[in-house]
C-alpha cells in the first residue's frame, strides 16, 4: 500500500514557521524536536513538516534551492479552503505573510488569494470548488 504522508517545507526558523500556520489556519503542533529543527503540524492524515535548511541540508547531499524573501515563490502552492476567504487573508497578513496576489472570484465562481508566509512559501486561500 502506498500512501502520500506528508509535506516538509526547508526553512530558516522552524518554530516560526510552525507558529504561523498554526496562529493563522489552527493546526496543532503534534511535535517539534528539542533542536527545534523539524516538526509537525496535525492537519489530517498529511502531515505538513518543517525542517530546518541545515537539517535538509545534512540529508540532501547534492543541495536544493532555499526559498528567500527577495525571490519569487517557487512554482508549488499550499492550499487552504476557507467559508470566509477575506477574514483568512486578513489573519494570514497580521501573522506575517504578505499579499501576493489580491482575492478574485473565478469564472467558475470560487474565490481564491495568494499569500507568501513568513519562509517565502506560496499559500492559496480559497472556497472549496463548487
Amino acid at each position: 500500500m502506498i500512501k502520500f504522508k506528508y509535506v516538509i517545507l526547508y526553512v530558516e526558523d522552524v518554530e516560526l514557521s510552525m507558529n504561523f500556520y498554526k496562529n493563522t489556519f489552527g493546526s496543532e503542533i503534534k511535535f517539534i524536536t528539542p533542536e527545534k529543527d523539524y516538526g509537525e503540524l496535525m492537519t489530517g492524515e498529511t502531515s505538513l513538516s518543517f525542517a530546518s535548511v541545515s537539517l535538509a541540508n545534512s540529508n540532501i547531499k547534492k543541495g536544493f534551492l532555499t526559498a528567500k524573501k527577495e525571490d519569487k515563490p517557487f512554482g508549488i502552492e499550499l492550499g487552504f479552503t476557507t467559508d470566509d476567504v477575506e477574514a483568512l487573508v486578513e489573519k494570514a497578513l497580521k501573522n506575517g505573510a504578505v499579499l501576493y496576489e489580491d482575492i478574485a472570484v473565478k469564472p467558475w465562481g470560487q474565490k481564491t488569494a495568494y499569500i507568501k508566509d513568513p519562509s517565502n512559501y506560496l499559500v492559496e486561500i480559497c472556497t472549496e470548488m463548487q
